[in-house]
């Protein structure tokens, strides 16, 4: 086994981290509202379920401010409270949130809102989603669910680069209104890793599980910090485009969920001011996830429930009476490797005088990508077994 995080802090010369660009505060503070609205979504997801988790936290805060647009009255006011932009103008956060999405956008993503054939929807709200969220409206024949379903899931292809497949499989003929996301996300680590070190390591699962996952390998000087009072390390993974990767791997004898429970917006911005340079080894397993969610259930936990019920009011949408929404889908695909990408362009190994500390990500972990200019959290997810989507 590896030495834990703790080890590896030990004896370290730490430099300081270099101040980020000048950012307007209406955008980083939407960015720290939507990395909140994150955060809370992921601890609903996560606690439901033992396997693998990925959420695309940037496109369902599109999506559900994208719908906020169209409502009124107590339905707004709770959706307001529950994403985090209370205080907010309603009328202003189209604007807000296009002046963010110019900054943050990464990967291919997709936002929709699908009404029921049987509503109107006006074209100054399908403007409004597309221009302001980078969405789209489309009103679909729920009456014949194998013609909805196949109108959906285009959609989805035609927005991941035919990479999100199946978004939905089957659909009530009473459906109203669903919100749909997508996502796909190749990740360009930048220094990258070098496909030729990577081998076959352990990955312990939990105490009786081990497998053999494809470990990948690189030198260098990284950002790393200790907190001491979750018992995590966290390691900061540069990649392009102003992107990066925190990866929070628990100390050996602290379970994952314990430290789920402690990841916040504010735990995730001390994460970060907290890390200082320094030379090390980092072995990361290769991963891909593919992550599918109804998340209406989720949702209500979160107090998103007005807008689910049927005196909701969405009648900005167009006409006298909106529809209700019905369900929210999302489905997520991330692929973690080396990236021929970013070998081709210096992808080697850094040589020191003396052999530097390693760490070794060989046991479950929580992994959050995020815009380092705003500090926008764009996706949150954990690997608790490599080996499966």
């Amino acid at each position: 086994m590896t030495p834990s995080p703790t080890l590896s802090l030990v004896g370290l010369l730490f430099l300081s981290l270099a101040s980020s660009e000048t950012v307007d505060p209406s955008v980083k503070d939407l960015a720290n509202r939507n990395a909140d609205f994150a955060t809370r979504l992921y601890r609903a997801v996560s606690s439901r379920t033992d396997d693998n988790v990925f959420l695309s936290a940037f496109t369902l805060s599109a999506g559900l401010s994208a719908l906020l647009s169209a409502t009124s009255g107590p339905t707004q006011v709770q959706l307001l409270q529950a994403l985090s932009l209370n205080g907010l103008d309603p009328e202003t956060l189209p604007d807000l949130f296009q002046n963010l999405r110019t900054v943050v956008l990464q990967g291919s993503q997709g936002v929709a809102v699908f009404p029921s054939q049987s509503f109107q929807v006006s074209p100054s709200y399908m403007d409004l989603v597309q221009t302001k969220f980078g969405g789209k409206v489309q009103s679909v024949a729920y009456t014949v669910p194998h013609e909805a379903i196949d109108t959906i899931n285009r959609w989805a292809q035609d927005n991941t680069e035919d990479n999100v497949q199946e978004l939905v499989t089957s659909l009530d003929p009473q459906t109203q209104l669903l919100l749909a996301t997508t996502a796909y996300y190749q990740t360009r680590f930048s220094p990258s890793f070098n496909s030729s070190l990577t081998q076959d390591e352990r990955f312990y699962v939990d105490k009786y599980h081990v497998v053999m996952v494809p470990m990948m390998f690189r030198a260098d000087k990284y950002f790393l910090a200790y907190d001491r009072s979750v018992k995590v390390g966290v390691l900061k993974l540069p990649m392009a485009d102003g992107v990066a990767m925190l990866v929070v791997l628990p100390d050996e004898d602290v379970d994952i969920t314990a430290v789920e429970e402690e990841v916040t917006a504010e735990k995730i911005q001390a994460w970060i001011r907290q890390l200082k340079k320094t030379k090390l080894e980092v072995q990361l397993p290769r991963f891909l996830l593919d992550r599918s969610y109804s998340l209406r259930d989720v949702l209500q936990t979160l107090d998103i429930a007005q807008v689910f019920q049927d005196d909701a009011d969405i009648s900005n949408m167009g006409g006298a009476k909106g529809p209700k929404l019905t369900q929210v889908y999302q489905k997520s695909i991330v692929s973690v490797n080396e990236s021929s990408y970013d070998i081709t362009v210096g992808g080697g190994v850094s040589v020191f005088s003396t052999l530097p500390p390693r760490l070794t990500i060989n046991r479950p972990f929580i992994f959050i990508i995020y815009q380092q200019t705003t500090g926008s959290v764009l996706f949150m997810g954990r690997v608790i077994d490599p080996t499966k989507k």
